[in-house]
């Protein structure tokens, strides 16, 4: 099987390091999914997303003059969201954490008030 930039295949994950995943091709060569391609999110940690002797699809994003190659999990993923759906941005931790604090503190207000109403304390 010819290996070319750009093409999509399957492999098995054979390794996983804190700098990424080995997979090994059909065909028999091994690539490298470099922890920053693993996924859209920040990866702190591979093995949150990828397990050894998983089957997954790889999209070839380079192959060095020494025959190193490298793969694409993120790449992949983004190609599929263009063509099958748009997807709502996801929210940051942060983002997601704000909103809750936003909707709690306007629920205790809604509460107080309901409370102060029935007590005959109105604000």
């Amino acid at each position: 099987m010819s290996i070319e930039v750009g093409s999509i295949v399957k492999g098995v994950v054979t390794g996983i390091t804190k700098f990424g995943a080995f997979v090994e091709l059909d065909g028999g060569e091994s690539g490298l999914v470099h922890i920053s391609e693993v996924a859209d999110a920040y990866v702190k940690d591979v093995n949150n997303y990828l397990k050894l002797n998983e089957e997954i699809n790889v999209k070839v994003i380079s192959i060095g003059k020494d025959g190193k190659i490298g793969l694409s999990i993120k790449q992949l993923s983004e190609a599929n969201k263009k063509t099958k759906f748009t997807q709502a941005p996801k929210k940051s931790f942060d983002d997601m954490m704000s909103d809750f604090l936003k909707e709690s503190t306007e629920k205790q207000q809604d509460l107080r008030r309901s409370l102060d109403k029935k007590s005959g304390n109105i604000r």
